[in-house]
């Protein structure tokens, strides 16, 4: 069954399954970003893995959060998209992501929901902070 606007509240949230970053996954990633120079896995470290590109881990934070224990939300329009960088994620290392609504302002249509997110690696050190401003559907009229 849908979600919409009304469903959610300030607070509810839930955190996603992990993922194990790979060399395959930084080569597909660049295969369809164009993004070359993340193919240079001599190019990091003595002795630690490669880096992986912070877009990457955007990405997959963003279809971890489609794993949700329940329904995603009508979505309308993707209003607004804040992305912190904070620690770097190498080749080897299991993200999830932490996902809570932080706000909720109804509109006539819909309604904004703020959604903030936190990427966290195995050592449950937060890697990247994102907040994103969802304009969402109303519960249609019956």
């Amino acid at each position: 069954m849908p979600r919409y606007f009304e469903d959610l509240e300030v607070g509810d949230g839930f955190e996603s399954p992990g993922r194990t970053l790979t060399e395959a996954d930084v080569v597909s990633y660049a295969a369809i970003s164009g993004e070359q120079d993340c193919l240079d896995f001599t190019a990091g470290e003595d002795g630690l893995p490669p880096l992986v590109p912070d877009l990457l881990i955007m990405v997959l934070s963003s279809g971890l959060g489609f794993r949700a224990p329940a329904e995603t939300p009508q979505v309308l329009a993707f209003m607004v998209f804040d992305l912190e960088m904070r620690l770097p994620v190498r080749v080897g290392d299991t993200i999830r992501c932490r996902i809570h609504v932080a706000g909720k302002r109804p509109m006539k249509e819909g309604g904004v929901i703020v959604e903030r997110r936190e990427m966290v690696n195995q050592r449950d050190e937060v890697v990247q902070k994102a907040e994103y401003k969802l304009l969402v559907a109303r519960r249609p009229r019956e």
